[in-house]
């Protein structure tokens, strides 16, 4: 087994960047559990990959750690709730290939279980001449990406799918859903459960620690600690931290690079007498020369449509409200030189976002180029989410998944750094290149382990 300076050397141990409090209290107490692998994050992604893990090897003890008391309380509840069929992404990309394996993993799930979702379909409309190019390339790009059944319509045609929008043209897609993703994650773990996996809330972590020395007695090296002083212990640490992935990172010794900024999104809702007025998902063709999609029209299972959302600097990482502020988070967004960058190359966009958040009015003149009867007066405030967006210290948005660790420096702790949209609809193919990946580490760090009681 590896000493203390093998330990250092080989998983990367860091002095806590926290408060002592927490790994004083942790040394006197028991922990309370003891597992192969903890999973800290209990969003969606987080969740699946537990089921997964237990899934294909179930002779694994897995524990699951979550902050707050019931799971899919962040982004995985704050979301749209849409299936993607995977149009947007480039060709190749790992999104592109999740997301393609995601939906129909996903909807094989939602029959299997009997979850309730609708198939509702999307269009993405062109409105204006200089759309049009841009719609054919991202209609080639989803024939690229084998999105299933995807064909370009006519303008005159367009009333078929939805009677009160227009567009020059529009790219169809059929097999874009809806589900109640809170839903799903619940029935992830109902499994992961079943499987003898053990969730704990209320569990915020704070801190890891590497044991200074590993016995054969007691495989489980690192500590993940929690802010109150509890600790369970683990061979291997999966995080799926969202919106703080990267300071969880940062903190097993990882870098801080690609830094998670948070922007909020708030939505406008129709009102119930004008819910008639959308069948399915309408979204715009995007604008490469901005950072976000655009507001688009999204119905919900409960039968409510979503309008938007906009795209604002969150002042707290879960900033869902303009009185949601902590002054460290939002200082430490603003004082990142990507943000600066990001701001700069895209200023009058961000001025524009800022106006729709605080004239409705704004916002639905942009949706009624798609639906032109909407009014005004046929939309409330709706929810808010707050997506965690990893931004590169050049300013750009980082837009594929990103899987960080598991390697020479780090061999027992893998990161999701990155895993925006289409994450919940790619989760349980992200599951899967996960578990792949928690294979090849453990293997890794059997073979680490070996060589080195050879050189002792």
């Amino acid at each position: 087994m590896l000493g203390r300076t093998a330990t250092q050397r080989f998983f990367g141990i860091v002095k806590s960047r926290t408060s002592d409090r927490s790994a004083f209290f942790s040394t006197y107490r028991k922990p309370l559990s003891c597992s192969d692998v903890v999973i800290v994050g209990g969003g969606i992604v987080g969740v699946a990959t537990a089921r997964e893990l237990k899934r294909q090897h179930p002779e694994l003890s897995v524990t699951l750690v979550e902050k707050e008391n019931a799971l899919a309380q962040h982004q995985t509840g704050h979301n749209s709730g849409v299936i993607h069929a995977g149009i947007y992404y480039k060709p190749g990309s790992v999104k592109a290939r999740l997301c393609n394996r995601g939906m129909d993993l996903l909807y094989k799930y939602l029959d299997r279980k009997n979850i309730p979702y609708k198939r509702v379909g999307k269009l993405i409309v062109a409105t204006d001449c200089n759309e049009l190019e841009r719609l054919d390339s991202l209609f080639q790009r989803g024939m690229d990406n084998q999105v299933p059944d995807l064909s370009m319509i006519e303008g005159d045609k367009i009333k078929k799918y939805e009677p009160n929008a227009r567009g020059l043209k529009a790219i169809y897609s059929p097999y874009t859903g809806i589900v109640d993703y809170g839903v799903v994650t619940n029935s992830f773990a109902d499994d992961f459960k079943a499987s003898r996996g053990e969730v704990i809330l209320n569990f915020k972590v704070t801190d890891f620690q590497m044991e200074p020395k590993l016995t054969e007695q007691d495989p489980h090296p690192i500590r993940v600690i929690s802010e109150c002083g509890q600790f369970v212990k683990a061979a291997f640490v999966l995080c799926c931290a969202g919106l703080y992935a990267d300071k969880l990172a940062v903190l097993t010794g990882g870098k801080s690079d690609p830094a998670i900024i948070p922007f909020r999104g708030e939505y406008l809702i129709l009102k119930p007498t004008k819910e008639n007025l959308v069948r399915g998902n309408i979204y715009p063709v995007p604008d490469p020369k901005f950072p976000f999609l655009g507001v688009h029209f999204t119905p919900r299972m409960d039968g409510s449509i979503w309008l938007g959302p906009n795209a604002i600097l969150a002042y707290s990482r879960e900033g869902y409200g303009y009185l949601s502020f902590s002054p460290t988070e939002l200082l430490d967004s603003l004082s990142y030189r990507g943000l600066h960058k990001l701001i700069y190359s895209n200023f009058s966009y961000g001025i524009k976002e800022t106006m729709k958040s605080l004239f409705k009015i704004i916002q639905v003149k942009e949706l009624q180029r798609y639906v032109p009867s909407l009014s005004v007066y046929d939309v409330t405030s709706g929810p808010t989410g707050v997506r965690a967006q990893a931004l590169s210290p050049n300013g750009e948005l980082v837009e594929d998944f990103v899987f960080e660790g598991g390697d020479k420096q780090n061999p027992r702790i893998l990161h999701c750094r990155n895993a925006p949209s289409p994450g919940a609809t790619s989760s349980m193919a992200i599951a899967e290149v996960l578990v792949d990946k928690i294979r090849k580490c453990v293997a890794n760090i059997k073979e680490l382990e070996k060589k080195t009681e050879k050189c002792t």
